[in-house]
């Protein structure tokens, strides 16, 4: 929909799949690189929308990279699901004032009323290759859930993680 998606990733061959394979616009590979540096080259004009779904490093990268009224959207937080306390916040949130952005909250669930439509595009999108999705499928059923799960936890998996059951 004319965005440049930019993602961050752990390692090389990673970053090569989402450039090379899924057809994201750039990757950064946050184990060998300076990612605010890689991000202001990747986006000289600034990010206008952030969807934050990692860690609160590349947050505050990003935050260090805002457009004048850009969106910071908070997604998922796999990383602090098992967390005994509350992770820390963002250090460089002063650019949203100064950038006059603003930071919210995204929970799937606010926005089912929209399920239908959403799924209807993507179905279209994935059968005419305008996105590609990648599975990584774990072979031995109930069995393998604990090591799969963890999976989520080390990187270890390539793409969306399935436990073929």
């Amino acid at each position: 929909m004319g965005a440049k998606v930019i993602r961050i990733a752990g390692g090389p061959e990673k970053c090569r799949m989402l450039t090379e394979e899924l057809g994201f616009g750039a990757a950064i590979n946050y184990r060998g690189e300076d990612v605010l540096g890689r991000l202001r080259d990747l986006a000289p004009q600034r990010d206008r929308c952030v969807l934050r779904q990692c860690r609160r490093r590349f947050l505050d990268a990003a935050l260090g990279n805002l457009r004048r009224g850009a969106r910071v959207v908070i997604g998922g937080a796999i990383a602090s699901y098992n967390a005994t306390e509350l992770p820390p916040g963002p250090t460089c949130y002063m650019s949203l004032r100064i950038f006059r952005a603003s930071m919210s909250g995204l929970v799937v669930f606010d926005y089912f009323n929209c399920y239908g439509e959403a799924v209807a595009r993507i179905a279209e999108w994935l059968t005419d290759g305008t996105i590609k999705s990648r599975e990584h499928v774990v072979e031995g059923g109930v069995a393998r859930f604990g090591e799969t799960l963890n999976m989520l936890f080390t990187g270890a998996n390539t793409g969306k993680l399935v436990l073929a059951i």
